[in-house]
């Protein structure tokens, strides 16, 4: 693959001109990579830094991986895509598959959502569950090969086009010399602690500009087994969201072994402990309601409290004009990455894996480095714009994307309107909820018949306490 005025590319129909792609890291963002350059390229590497696990087990280099994890409807189409036959593995894997809003108590900004009939799903499994399947479906290619315990720490080549990568290994007390990994294409999918920015300007090219908005939230999670019938058969999960005037959120959703994902949040100054005492008071004392605080009094803790901080927004914008090298692209939380608390990722790395296979097939075009960068960010675009959107209203909000112009404000009052509906309203629930999915695209939410309910209609009433049975179930 080349830049705007190179000739070297990868062949963007089948197999011409195909040669050695790496993938640095081996997440799910670098697997779904790979599998799309086993396509194009004789031979595609990917290193990954850890060992991988035997099964479905947390690792170090997925620090968020013991927390909630969320496949959202947008990225469940894509991975069905990239991997036909997936969803149903997964499903027969055990992962949980819950029906919003029916199957879920629901709370934000002081409202109970209605339980009407569910709109869409989501799947709440564990990211080493679904990664570990991910994993087993793409190296079982021959073209793709894994060099775990393995470090990348730089790139060779200069300004004009990157030639590869340096490495070195992780194995032993002290680490070699770094080692030369020829290579044409290089993806960089190393998740949010990339060294990308360093990499580049050590071959003479230009960092990217970075966009960022911190809200300074934080959140700690820790495995439990409920012993009451609070979080069971119909009502599978419970989650309050954060709002500017209710900055404290919490919840629980199932996982695949039966147990439930516990996680606390709060804001920068009041992050929740990982003492597990003191988790289960702060989920009393900061929560509005007492429901998960009565459901952790009589449940089974299975694992200790764990914390996490690095919550901010952080955006690469290498779509930019700049001194790039071609043959360099960015994927995943190495491009874009987005307060988990919004349950994106999982599905954005799909959905970037899905704009990678199409611009490089697509061959009205020659796929360049610009060009296919370009899709990338397309991909995660609207993902961003809900989750940047939504932490630039939270107090204590700071980074360079963190003002808010007169053009953010309208939409901001719109978007508070929508919200007002969208816990009860038949017509702009589900339109929103789609759109939180990242199935419909967010004009969806200025379409006549949710603009009249959002701008003419008063909000829809809601239930006075957290509703204990989907709408129709029997009493």
């Amino acid at each position: 693959m080349g830049s705007a005025d190179t000739t070297g590319r990868y062949g963007a129909g089948g197999r011409r001109g195909a040669r050695h792609a790496v993938v640095v890291g081996g997440s799910l963002a670098g697997l779904l990579a790979a599998h799309v350059l086993a396509g194009h390229a004789d031979r595609v590497t990917v290193v990954e830094r850890d060992r991988f696990p035997d099964g479905a087990g947390p690792r170090p280099g997925v620090p968020q991986g013991r927390h909630p994890h969320v496949l959202l409807e947008g990225g469940q189409v894509a991975l069905e895509s990239l991997l036909p036959g997936f969803m149903a593995e997964l499903r027969a894997s055990g992962a949980p598959r819950l029906g919003l809003p029916s199957d879920m108590v629901q709370r934000q900004n002081g409202r109970w959502f209605r339980r009407s009939p569910a709109t869409t799903h989501i799947y709440t499994g564990s990211r080493g569950q679904l990664e570990e399947l991910v994993r087993r479906r793409v190296l079982a290619d021959p073209v793709i090969s894994v060099m775990e315990g393995t470090d990348a720490v730089g790139l060779l080549g200069d300004a004009s086009r990157v030639r590869g990568v340096l490495l070195r290994d992780r194995s032993g007390e002290i680490r070699g010399e770094p080692r030369a990994l020829a290579a044409d294409l290089v993806i960089d999918a190393s998740g949010g602690g990339t060294k990308a920015q360093q990499w580049l300007t050590a071959i003479g090219a230009e960092a990217a500009h970075e966009e960022t908005i911190d809200t300074g939230l934080a959140y700690a999670s820790r495995v439990y087994r409920g012993r009451s019938g609070i979080l069971d058969g119909d009502t599978r999960g419970y989650y309050v969201y954060p709002s500017p005037a209710h900055v404290h959120a919490g919840g629980a959703l199932p996982l695949e072994d039966g147990t439930h994902l516990v996680i606390v949040s709060g804001l920068r100054g009041d992050e929740p402990p990982t003492d597990d005492d003191e988790f289960v008071t702060y989920t009393k004392k900061r929560l509005a309601h007492p429901l998960l605080h009565q459901w952790l009094d009589e449940a089974e803790p299975l694992s200790p409290a764990f914390g996490y901080r690095r919550t901010a927004n952080i955006r690469r914008r290498y779509d930019l004009p700049g001194r790039r090298p071609a043959g360099f692209l960015a994927t995943g939380d190495a491009l874009c990455r987005f307060n988990p608390v919004y349950g994106q990722g999982m599905a954005v790395a799909a959905m970037s894996a899905v704009a990678l296979r199409d611009t490089l097939a697509d061959q009205r075009q020659i796929p360049t480095t610009r060009r296919v960068q370009k899709a990338l960010l397309a991909a995660s675009r609207q993902a961003w714009d809900i989750s940047a959107g939504a932490d630039r209203t939270m107090p204590g909000s700071v980074g360079t994307a963190s003002a808010v112009g007169p053009a953010d404000r309208v939409a901001n009052w719109y978007l508070r309107r929508v919200l007002d509906q969208y816990p009860a309203d038949p017509v702009v629930g589900p339109v929103f909820r789609s759109v939180l999915g990242l199935c419909t695209p967010v004009t969806a939410l200025f379409a006549p018949p949710v603009a009249r309910a959002v701008l003419f209609r008063p909000p829809a009433p809601t239930p006075a306490e957290p509703p204990t049975a989907p709408e129709g179930a029997r009493a």
